[in-house]
């Protein structure tokens, strides 16, 4: 993912705006078994545990990604060999890396309210405005109301409203102006990380885990007002065992 400043570009000032924009789409778009699997995985592991105690553990595992990912890009500055030129293209891959992890994190808190996202329109949607934080929920609100007159719009948790409530004739609409505010915001921040994690002598490790933290704080405070309080069960698709393979007949003794 390329996001250098250069002061020119459609993009927040960003060069390659197209480019960056198909970028998003495709790291957003995270396949539906991908999460359920995620999920099941750390079920497997906790058998005991609530939703609620499942969401925070997707929260911390999250957070623990993206914080890290950030601090050891920002690290690369500091060490001759690689120094702050090749520290800018890691932080590209990085950045490609966070909004996967914000996709998966999203969806999979998702599933675990009982919601199904299969539509990849809806799923770039919700992931965006979580990274977004409140501005992208008020937004999202606002688009809806004078997209339907204030129906869904309606809904209590904007979580539930972009990802089942809003109908899909006006839910284009939405996406496509939240898509585009989404670009100029996160081209914007993002370049400024990614020269601050260019940083050499080790202050770019510092700034890049700080500042990927701070975004994933918000993104995880984001999921907690998109659904509201965890659901008392898990919906029964993430109780199912994945298919195992059938069994060699025993051969006659």
């Amino acid at each position: 993912m390329t996001i250098v400043p250069s002061g020119k570009g459609p993009v927040g000032g960003f060069p390659g705006g197209a480019a960056i924009g198909r970028t998003v789409d495709r790291v957003l778009s995270v396949q539906r078994p991908v999460v359920l699997a995620h999920i099941r995985s750390i079920r497997r592991s906790k058998p005991d545990a609530s939703p609620a105690e499942i969401i925070k553990t997707l929260e911390r595992r999250y957070l623990a990604a993206v914080t890290t990912g950030g601090a050891l890009v920002g690290a690369t500055a500091a060490i001759p060999a690689v120094g702050t030129v090749a520290s800018i293209a890691l932080s590209s891959a990085e950045t490609a890396g966070f909004l996967e992890a914000s996709a998966l994190f999203a969806q999979s808190v998702t599933e675990v309210h009982g919601i199904a996202v299969t539509d990849p329109e809806r799923a770039r949607t919700l992931v965006m405005t979580m990274i977004l934080g409140s501005a992208g929920s008020d937004l999202v609100e606002q688009l809806a109301s004078e997209v339907v007159g204030g129906g869904p719009a309606r809904s209590a948790f904007w979580g539930e409203l972009i990802t089942k409530n809003l109908p899909k004739s006006a839910l284009g609409g939405v996406a496509r102006r939240l898509r585009s505010f989404f670009l100029k915001k996160f081209a914007a921040n993002e370049g400024a990380g990614i020269i601050g994690r260019a940083i050499p002598f080790g202050v770019g490790a510092v700034i890049g885990g700080v500042g990927n933290h701070f975004l994933g704080r918000r993104v995880v405070t984001s999921s907690r007002t998109a659904f509201g309080p965890a659901p008392a069960q898990f919906p029964i698709i993430l109780n199912a065992a994945p298919p195992q393979k059938p069994r060699k007949a025993a051969l006659p003794q």
